[in-house]
Parts: structure tokens; C-alpha cells; sequence
């Protein structure tokens, strides 16, 4: 494997506080040195990185990647080409799957299938309850003797009190963290949009946004109660974020993370019932928005997450309350979050952050970082480069964006996993 050394390029790395411009010298798979001073050795392939931000391999903590039983929606494969194409290079997939991840070799499985890819390093969660289906728990030491990063019952919130207590304290006793996806289900049920004006005048079924914290207020409490770890998936409410904020203060074993759609778009992305942004949760009220904004920067939002979903053409043609919920968030994922550094919300380094060492830590990953010998798992970006989205047009299998037409600042040039260049523009 030749050498690489990327020149005058601006390396960032929160997990080290590294902010510089020099050179960056890659050796056998692995980060070798950087600095002003690091020279080319022979043979070395030499990029140019003027201008450029060089960062560690974006970690993605939620994304359901199709496969198993999803091969219609999406494969790995695709998968695996529209993180590369988005800088991403490690990816903690749902296991609300068909069948679900519920059992240990399911999980090595996955770690698998992401290693075939050589571009993709997949993290799997595992399930909460046996077949996400929220009504006898799972074996959650083996699972996580398996692999499993953590556990969720993926897009279904695990609606009962008493599981959600036990699992926390069961999963407390193997260092665990239990995702919730935080929307009460007797209240969300049937629901295609945030209730207010908007939902109203377009005749749609919806869901309160107290749904959101309704449920965050109750295994707040739990997690107090039991000592365990709690990690919130795509908060999207200022009343949610509240919550987590008071209950961060307080010392409780915390964490959150929100996905682009909700700190970029508003409920009016629906417009005239446009099914790619029917999202769950749902859009919600430009005031939320701002809050998830606020939240990033001051430090309550632990990550950004694609929060990848994709669908089948056929699931979003369809009358918007009967369209499938979610959108595609790979390809994007920087771009999106990008914005806000342009925006003056988030410094760079902030940006980087929530997408690579700030979720690595939650996940227990050592990933997410430009340390002397960590493999080297790189994303390469022009900041200031232009380009659009186009559903139809992205890479890999699944086309249903929510920010169909959207301009972006911010361009991945190129992505390398352990060395290797997976993707180029």
C-alpha cells in the first residue's frame, strides 16, 4: 500500500482539539504524522489539499441500511456507496429488520457485511425486545458479547413503562446504552404531520409534538431511577430538548442526537403533501427548528445522525397519510450540517464534532478520530464547493430525500477507509 500525503490542507480532529494546516501523511493503512514539517516520502501519492478540510470518517449513529428483508428498499451495497459518496465511514444500523437483529449471530453478521464492503464499517445495534416488538426483552449480554454497539427497538419506542425500567437496569449490569426513539405511540398512532395549522388546513391525521416529550419525561425518570444509560434518537421538540437539558444538569447518564431534516427544515417542507419530507417524527413548527439549532450549539445535542430511511418509489406514491414515513440522509448528511457552519451556528470544529468523535464515544467506537496509528478513515471536503440535490441522481439505491432541490455548500472530494480510496469526486 503506497503512501499518501495530503498537502497544505486543514486537518481537524475534535477528539485531539487538532485544528492546523500542514501536511498529512498516511503510511500502511494508518495515520503516520502530520504538520508543517512532514515531508513526502518515495513514492508517496501527493493530493493537494488547498482549501480543503481533511476529518476524520464521518460516524453515522442511525441508519437502516434495507438489508435483511429491505433488499427492495435498499442493500449494504447501495448503502455502502452513498455513505462513501457522503464521508462516512462507519454506520450504526437499526435492527428493527426482517427478521430483526435479536440474536448474536445476527449481530456478528452485520459486522460482516460491512467489512465485504471495504468501504463501510457497520456498528450494529441490536434489539431491545425480541423482535422489536416490545414485549419480552432480549438477550442483551449475549447480543452485546456479540458486538451489539447498543440497543433500540429502532423506529418503534418502546411504549412500556416496565420494559423500558428493566431493560435500562438489565443493560446498566453489561455498560450498555438503551436508544429510545422518543414519541408515545398511543399518541403518534395513525398520524402523518405535527398537529397545528398547517396539519389542520391540509385535512391530515397528527400527532401532538408532546409526543416527543411526553416519553422523554417518562424515561427521564427511569433512567434516574435505575442508574442506567439513555441516549434519545432524533430529538425534534424544544420541549424534548428541555428536558434532556435539565436532566444533563443534574448529572443523569444522558445523551441525544437530531438528524439534518429537523435543524434545516421546517413542517412547510411538506408543502402540498410532498411525501419525501413526510418524516418520523414529523416536521415540525419553525420554532422547534430554532431550538434544535440552539441545542447543537450549546452542547445539549450530543451528534448529528443521517437518520436514514429509505423507501421504495412505490411507498411514497401514495396519498400522504398513507405514505411510508422517513427519507434518505447519507449522501447529505455533511452538507446539511455544513449549513449551520456557514449559517455562523456551529464553528467547524463543532460541526466535525457531533458527526465523528461525539458519537463515536456514545457508541463506544474507536472510530472518529486522526490519532498517530488509528487506521485511517478519512474525509476529505471542499467547505465552499456548490452542488445540488437531485432525487434521482444521488448515489446509491434509494432516491427519497426530503431536500430534493436543495442547494448545498460543501462538497465531499474524497473518502478513504484504512488507506484505501473508496470514493473520489
Amino acid at each position: 500500500m503506497s503512501d499518501i500525503l495530503f498537502r497544505t490542507v486543514r486537518v481537524i480532529d475534535p477528539s485531539q482539539d487538532l485544528d492546523l494546516v500542514g501536511n498529512f501523511l498516511v503510511r500502511n493503512g494508518r495515520v503516520a504524522d502530520w504538520g508543517a514539517l512532514v515531508d513526502t516520502p518515495d513514492g508517496a501519492i501527493e493530493i493537494d489539499g488547498t482549501d480543503c478540510v481533511l476529518a476524520p470518517g464521518l460516524v453515522d449513529m442511525r441508519a437502516d441500511l434495507g438489508e435483511p428483508g429491505g433488499d427492495y428498499r435498499e442493500t449494504i451495497a447501495s448503502a455502502a456507496l452513498a455513505a462513501a459518496a457522503g464521508g462516512i465511514t462507519s454506520v450504526a444500523t437499526l435492527p428493527d429488520t426482517r427478521p430483526a437483529i435479536d440474536d448474536p449471530a445476527l449481530v456478528r453478521q452485520m459486522r460482516a457485511r460491512g467489512e465485504e464492503t471495504g468501504s463501510l464499517s457497520i456498528l450494529p445495534y441490536a434489539a431491545v425486545t425480541r423482535g422489536c416488538a416490545g414485549e419480552e426483552m432480549a438477550e442483551i449480554g449475549l447480543l452485546r458479547e456479540a458486538g451489539a454497539v447498543a440497543f433500540t427497538d429502532g423506529a418503534r419506542a418502546i411504549a412500556s413503562a416496565r420494559m423500558m425500567r428493566l431493560a435500562l437496569a438489565y443493560a446498566r449490569g453489561f455498560g450498555a446504552t438503551i436508544v429510545q426513539h422518543p414519541e408515545d405511540p398511543s399518541l403518534a398512532a395513525g398520524g402523518a404531520a405535527t398537529s397545528g395549522e398547517l396539519a389542520t388546513r391540509l385535512g391530515l391525521p397528527s400527532i401532538p409534538a408532546a409526543a416527543e416529550a411526553i416519553l422523554v419525561a417518562r424515561d427521564i425518570r427511569l433512567a434516574e431511577l435505575t442508574g442506567g444509560t439513555l441516549h434519545f434518537a432524533h430529538v425534534s421538540t424544544a420541549e424534548a430538548l428541555d428536558l434532556i437539558r435539565t436532566a444533563k444538569q443534574r448529572g443523569l447518564n444522558i445523551t441525544c442526537d437530531t438528524a439534518p431534516p429537523y435543524f434545516d427544515l421546517n413542517e412547510t417542507a411538506i408543502g402540498a403533501y410532498r411525501t419525501y419530507a413526510k418524516l418520523s417524527p414529523p416536521l415540525r413548527a419553525d420554532s422547534d427548528r430554532q431550538a434544535v439549532v440552539a441545542a447543537l450549539a450549546d452542547g445539549t445535542i450530543d451528534a448529528i445522525a443521517s437518520d436514514h430511511q429509505p423507501r421504495d418509489a412505490d411507498d411514497k406514491r401514495l396519498p400522504f397519510a398513507q405514505a411510508a414515513a422517513g427519507g434518505t440522509g447519507l449522501a447529505t448528511l455533511l452538507g446539511v450540517t455544513l449549513a449551520q457552519v456557514h449559517g455562523g451556528k456551529l464553528s467547524m470544529s463543532q460541526a466535525i464534532a457531533l458527526l465523528t468523535s461525539r458519537p463515536a464515544r456514545i457508541l463506544g467506537s474507536t472510530a472518529g478520530t486522526l490519532q498517530r496509528g488509528a487506521p485511517a478513515d478519512l474525509c476529505l471536503f471542499h467547505p465552499e464547493r456548490a452542488w445540488q440535490v437531485e432525487s434521482g441522481e444521488l448515489p446509491g439505491q434509494a432516491q427519497n430525500t426530503p431536500f430534493d432541490g436543495r442547494a448545498m455548500e460543501g462538497k465531499v472530494i474524497g473518502t478513504w477507509k484504512a488507506g484505501t480510496r473508496v470514493f473520489g469526486a
